[in-house]
Order: C-alpha cells, then structure tokens, then sequence
C-alpha cells in the first residue's frame, strides 16, 4: 500500500487556513477539539495538512447541518 505524501503546515498557514488566532489554536488543542501539531525538530512543530482539512469539513457540516463538502 502506497502512503499519500504528507504536507505539513506552519502555524501562520494553520491561521490564515482557519481564521483562528495561535492562543484559539492551543486552546482548542488542550480541549481536544482541534488537531494537535507534531514536533518536527527542537521547538519547531507544525501541523498535517490533511487533518486540518478534515477538521475544516467538519465544522462546515457541524455548521451547514450536515451540508456535505466534496473533497
């Protein structure tokens, strides 16, 4: 089984991807309710491109009540 290439985001393209500020972010990752970033080197993390999106599609369908978004 061949692995989908990983993209990872900084967290400037996680902000400007989602409207939410960096203390939104933490916050809502210590709750549980956002995906959480990895560690890519020392104090470097970064988030994976494809939860993100899937964490976006939600919140659209939670939000659209069950409006589904075509990948």
């Amino acid at each position: 089984m061949k692995q989908q290439p990983l993209t990872i985001l900084r967290l400037g393209d996680v902000k400007s991807r989602t409207g939410l500020s960096r203390s939104t972010i933490y916050q809502r990752i210590s709750e549980g309710r956002f995906p959480k970033s990895i560690s890519l080197e020392g104090r470097c993390v970064g988030w994976i491109e494809s939860e993100i999106t899937e964490w976006l599609h939600e919140r659209v369908e939670a939000s659209r009540g069950g409006y589904q978004v075509e990948n």
